[in-house]
């Protein structure tokens, strides 16, 4: 029983990695340029497919697969940004909505008429297959890799924006748009960067979730619903936030639909309604 306690834990964290790596730039964009970006779960999706293509079409192993995913969303944000986006950061919270979301049914529609309602299916390398015993315990070899990137990027997440200067003009750019552009700073180039850089995490985690959840046109409002329950509970603005709410989320998604199969799908609803009921801000929120 304890065994299973403790496989049921692990699957659970690592899920919730790849929540963390899904949402953190959702929280990015969120909780530092005050824009709601509901489209995030369409460059998750974009992420994947150009896993897949890459890997099918140019033969790229699946550890060169990932950063194209990442640049793949990356570019597309850029071009959104520029073009769509950079004019909707002094509208009201509505419009964004409407507007993001309208261009996950654009993203959803554009993946069925190219791929199918299909499910997507990429190998692995060999490495990342099985099982690796730890303590007695078979834990799967893709979750332990999928830990350890997580952990990597919130080191260099949390590196880059406490202690570069990048990360300085960020939070200046946000703090007070005026007085950063009479500094000289760039507040159009810093928030083209920042929303680069969380789309591209997001195209990297729709990368990582294929071999765990699959790939379909769906995905983009599928996992938008975790996103937004990750960045809910884990606070905005927060890469803690998001790291530890992230695992909290997966951990009780896994486990209760392991031992509570009945009501296990509705757990995490009832988790966020209780941690918003005590938090509002969530568990790291600051405003």
């Amino acid at each position: 029983m304890l065994a299973n306690i403790a496989i049921v834990l692990f699957d659970g964290f690592a899920f919730g990695m790849l929540l963390f790596v899904l949402s953190v730039g959702l929280s990015v964009t969120l909780g530092l340029m005050n824009f709601i970006n509901l489209a995030h779960g369409a460059f998750g999706m974009l992420g994947g497919y150009v896993t897949v293509l890459t890997m099918r079409q140019l033969g790229f192993p699946f550890l060169l697969a990932l950063p194209a995913a990442f640049l793949g969303a990356a570019l597309m944000s850029i071009a959104l940004e520029r073009t769509l986006f950079r004019r909707l950061y002094r509208a009201g919270e509505l419009n964004q909505v409407l507007f993001t979301i309208g261009v996950v049914f654009v993203a959803t529609a554009a993946a069925t008429w190219f791929f199918g309602t299909v499910q997507q299916v990429i190998i692995v390398p060999t490495w990342l297959r099985g099982s690796v015993d730890v303590l007695g315990l078979p834990l799967t070899a893709y979750r332990i890799f999928l830990i350890v990137v997580a952990l990597i990027i919130t080191a260099l997440l949390v590196f880059g924006i406490e202690r570069t200067r990048l990360g300085a003009q960020i939070r200046a750019a946000v703090d007070n748009q005026r007085v950063a552009q009479g500094l000289g700073l760039d507040v159009e180039r810093v928030f083209g960067v920042t929303f680069a850089l969380g789309s591209g995490l997001a195209g990297l985690g729709g990368g990582l979730a294929i071999e765990i959840v699959g790939l379909d046109p769906s995905f983009g409002f599928h996992y938008l619903v975790y996103v937004l329950i990750v960045v809910s509970v884990g606070g905005l603005g927060s890469i803690s936030g998001s790291f530890f709410g992230a695992a909290l989320i997966g951990i009780v998604d896994v486990a209760g639909k392991y031992f509570v199969p009945e009501i296990g799908s509705f757990l995490i609803y009832l988790l966020l309604v209780a941690i918003l009921f005590v938090r509002p801000l969530g568990l790291f929120g600051k405003r």
